[in-house]
């Protein structure tokens, strides 16, 4: 079995009005948990990441202002959240698991983050409920460590990861694609190496012919040695932000598209839950569980 990222930091408490993205960090666990998919065994809770090591992605000045508390109110508002110790505590914690979580995918073949896909972060500042970006900063580390030469982002979220593409868009050693609805957030737009822009209201057939076409060539052209693939289920019909209209199927095929892909080039995988914005919370906690079955039904 793989290891899955999770923390009690995840489930940072915010204020009235500020808690619906936060509760599915602390039920998909339980629910991996009930249905077996798991054991408590399978799951490890990451440290939080040092400053020296953040300074990889993140400028000094931002990492100063979110570690005194000293943002001011624009930037506060952009992020989405109150600032706080613990939330700045919540994000260390968070990108430090996908780093983690990188180390154990190139042992095991995959490893899961159950919180991250922070890639509205960018490097000096952060956007729609990201402080930190964790796969950009657990990419940076492991070039730096020399553990891989090449690394490809792929970010299914139905928001455009643009803060992802804005750090790396001076990389060629690290290839982003955000396959993302076109008249969602972000507004503005950055230049990912590959962007996929789809009509509100793209349905089932046409997102997979989609991934069906580009996925191999992806995969062909950059030849990775390992893969971040932030799997978001805000592309759901049901998620009042995504403006997408793919079923729980389509999810599932997505998931098995990039999995089974991955597993035939023996490239290692390392997956966070991004968005999630169903009006039924079970909605958003079923269908990232079923990313993980997914997982261990091609891995193990």
């Amino acid at each position: 079995m793989f290891k899955i990222a999770f923390s009690p930091l995840y489930q940072h408490p915010l204020p009235e009005g500020h808690r619906f993205p936060m509760e599915k960090y602390e039920l998909i666990p339980k629910q991996l948990l009930h249905e077996g998919i798991i054991q408590e065994s399978d799951m490890f809770e990451p440290k939080l990441a040092q400053t020296v090591d953040i300074l990889n992605t993140h400028t000094h000045a931002y990492i100063e202002q979110l570690n005194n508390l000293s943002l001011d109110k624009t930037a506060i508002r952009r992020i989405g959240f109150p600032l706080s110790k613990e939330l700045v505590e919540r994000e260390k914690c968070l990108i430090q698991g996908t780093l983690d979580c990188a180390h154990f995918a190139l042992q095991d073949g995959i490893s899961m983050n159950i919180a991250g896909g922070t890639h509205h972060a960018f490097a000096d500042r952060g956007e729609g409920f990201c402080l930190f970006n964790d796969m950009a900063f657990a990419a940076n580390m492991l070039l730096i460590q020399q553990k891989v030469k090449r690394i490809l982002i792929i970010d299914l979220d139905v928001h455009q990861g643009n803060g992802t593409a804005s750090i790396f868009k001076n990389k060629p050693e690290v290839f982003t694609w955000s396959m993302h609805a076109k008249d969602n957030y972000p507004f503005h737009k950055e230049e990912s190496d590959l962007d996929i822009p789809l009509q509100s209201g793209t349905s089932d057939n046409a997102y997979i012919s989609l991934l069906e076409e580009h996925l191999p060539k992806v995969l062909a052209i950059h030849k990775p040695e390992i893969i971040f693939y932030l799997c978001g289920v805000d592309v759901l019909a049901s998620d009042k932000l995504g403006k997408l209209n793919l079923s729980m199927e389509a999810c599932k095929k997505r998931d098995e598209l990039v999995f089974k892909s991955a597993q035939s080039l023996q490239i290692p995988v390392v997956c966070a839950m991004g968005g999630g914005y169903s009006p039924r919370i079970s909605d958003i906690v079923n269908a990232h569980c079923q990313t993980f079955k997914v997982a261990q039904n091609i891995f193990f």
